[in-house]
């Protein structure tokens, strides 16, 4: 879909910066096409692992703590470096960081591929982890610079949520395929072609960013997030083994509160915050923040506790539970980009809160279903969560990035994916926990599964209200983008 290009010789949203010339009234959404692609990138490795770990499991071979940390390490890395990430965007120019983290990502993707056992490979997922936060902050902050104007931004941002769809959508099947016959080393080896187009494309067709030199980086706050974040998933991976009763999991969870206090108290206090505190009050950055992680802990908790119940329960081969995975992963795909067109007419708020009751109605329907339902009563739920989530990702993005100056598009981005990554570490280990924990007490995963998904529908509807609190409605600042979706 082409794209109107701002007139004149300045980088695109911030008059004055020197960038490439571009004629007036010139359409091209070649910007948008080398943004995607590093995104699609970093979308198709989350959800093209989640059918492959169990194999993985079996080969190096690693336990199911080990199997959850092949993918919360990958998250956890992530989680806690998007908003350093998102900070030196900012200061040192989006594209820049962005092109960075495409070859940390694709040179980690290499190194997964030729694991010689689980250490390693997780070593590897860790360093995936960290390119994967410098490439997604810079995404959302590379679209505001190149489509300024509402219309145009929006539409980008719609695209860009529907290419995370398509991922979503090609992850488990591509895994599953490629597990089935190539093996699960080639999960990884598809980022290498991947990744250099994405450079070609975006050294190519993608204006150089505009630089706030003069921002310092808060490492104090940047250290407290880390902590938080590798506090909460450790404790909650460590959980399913030791038990929830366990003084170094109490301990661990206990830490959680004082480093998020940390945080808040840095941001506070410091002489150049990453996100000023005006902002981390604002009932849009925050309540759009809180539901990207209630949703993503749903999701993604989901996709994870359904794939080694498909696999270490039913049975199913790892194409197989790919195929199984598809109607929920398929519905994203064509619920960001009806969102995203309906949002211009009704405003975000309706979208999110009947996105996160769908979600609720699905994750609470498969729950309902008894301890080992048939799959054909699983379709419905699947699709009802697939298509919620994505359905309301597109307003509360929009919602996040409507609320941040364009001077700190970075960090409003690092901060809104932070949360939902720490959403998506946090459902995928309490789903293993639950899963660990239901097989030590002789219960099977049956009724892991059932409390993992009744608790995943608790999410989405604490998340439904916190939309009808702090979600815009139809009325629009000037200039704020109509629609922006997300992973």
């Amino acid at each position: 879909m082409p794209f109107a290009e701002s007139a004149g010789g300045g980088a695109p949203g911030h008059p004055g910066r020197p960038g490439p010339a571009r004629p007036a009234g010139r359409r091209s959404a070649a910007p948008l096409l080398a943004v995607c692609t590093g995104y699609f990138m970093v979308i198709l490795d989350v959800t093209v692992i989640n059918v492959a770990v169990p194999v993985m499991g079996r080969e190096l071979p690693a336990s199911l703590t080990g199997i959850q940390w092949i993918t919360d390490g990958y998250t956890l890395v992530f989680a806690g470096f998007l908003m350093t990430g998102g900070a030196l965007g900012d200061r040192l120019g989006s594209r820049r960081v962005f092109c960075a983290g495409v070859v940390v990502f694709t040179l980690a993707s290499a190194a997964c591929a030729g694991a010689p056992d689980a250490v390693f490979l997780v070593a590897a997922r860790l360093l995936e982890g960290l390119g994967a936060a410098l490439i997604v902050p810079g995404s959302l902050a590379l679209l505001q610079e190149a489509y300024p104007l509402p219309e145009e931004r929006s539409r980008a941002f719609g695209l860009w949520g529907s290419m995370a769809g398509v991922a979503a959508s090609a992850g488990p099947l591509l895994g599953g395929l490629l597990v089935s016959t190539v093996g699960w080393r080639w999960v990884f080896l598809v980022n290498l072609p991947v990744g250099a187009a994405c450079l070609a494309l975006t050294a190519g067709c993608v204006a150089a960013s505009p630089r706030h030199a003069g921002r310092a980086l808060d490492w104090p706050a940047q250290c407290a997030v880390i902590a938080a974040v590798a506090l909460l998933t450790g404790s909650l991976n460590e959980a399913g083994r030791r038990g929830w009763s366990d003084p170094l999991v109490l301990a661990g969870l206990g830490l959680v509160v004082p480093a998020a206090g940390a945080f808040v108290w840095r941001e506070r206090t410091a002489r150049s915050p990453a996100l000023p505190t005006r902002l981390l009050r604002s009932r849009a950055m925050a309540g759009g923040a809180a539901i990207g992680l209630l949703f993503n802990f749903g999701f993604y908790g989901m996709v994870f506790t359904a794939s080694l119940d498909f696999q270490q329960e039913r049975g199913y081969s790892a194409l197989r539970t790919g195929l199984a995975l598809f109607p929920a992963v398929a519905m994203t795909m064509f619920a960001s980009v009806l969102s995203g067109r309906l949002a211009r007419r009704t405003g975000d708020r309706p979208l999110v809160v009947t996105g996160m009751l769908l979600g609720a109605l699905g994750l609470a329907g498969w729950a309902a279903a008894g301890a080992a339902p048939a799959y054909p009563l699983l379709v419905a739920p699947l699709m009802a969560v697939g298509f919620g989530t994505s359905f309301a990702l597109t307003g509360s993005t929009a919602t996040v990035m409507g609320a941040a100056p364009p001077a700190y598009a970075g960090a409003a981005s690092g901060l809104f994916n932070t949360a939902r990554q720490i959403g998506s570490a946090t459902g995928v280990a309490l789903g293993g926990s639950l899963l660990a924990t239901g097989a030590g007490h002789g219960t099977g995963h049956g009724t892991g599964v059932r409390t993992a998904m009744a608790v995943g529908a608790l999410a989405y509807l604490v998340a439904a209200a916190l939309a009808w609190w702090c979600v815009p409605g139809r009325a629009r600042r000037p200039g704020t983008p109509a629609a922006a979706p997300g992973r």
